[in-house]
């Protein structure tokens, strides 16, 4: 095996990417279910992007207060092909916000971790493919 090792860089460095993007997700959303803040907002509209393919998705923007008084206004990280039932504009939703940074926040029902665990799921499985192989390559 003498430059064939290098093919396998490619798999692992996606793998890598995908775990640690999946892990970073994670670790988030958990500390902002550990010490996050409930508060009651409204969608009081949405933000409208278009992917590379002209794909729409749709990101409720929801306005709350801070339990200091402070007004809050974010869009959602993540957006959807189309506006649920229950986030239509005007709608009355549950978030959970960081005090520090009340721009982190997650809107219940419409964010999840969802996205975040198949990320560090197929990272996992494309780094610890590509290291087996690598290993059983050096070994044999």
């Amino acid at each position: 095996m003498e430059r064939e090792w290098l093919f396998f860089l490619i798999p692992l460095v996606i793998g890598v990417i995908f775990l640690c993007i999946g892990v970073h997700g994670l670790r988030l959303a958990g500390a902002l279910r550990r010490t996050g803040i409930t508060a009651a907002g409204r969608v009081v509209r949405h933000e409208t992007r278009r992917d590379h393919d002209g794909a729409k998705y749709y990101h409720p923007v929801v306005a709350w207060t801070t339990r200091d008084g402070r007004k809050c206004e974010h869009s959602s990280r993540l957006g959807r092909g189309s506006t649920t039932r229950g986030f239509g504009v005007g709608a009355s939703v549950t978030i959970l916000y960081d005090e520090n940074n009340p721009r982190r926040f997650a809107i219940q029902g419409w964010d999840s971790a969802t996205v975040h665990t198949v990320f560090a799921v197929v990272g996992t499985m494309a780094t610890a493919g590509t290291v087996t192989v690598l290993l059983l390559l050096i070994l044999l």
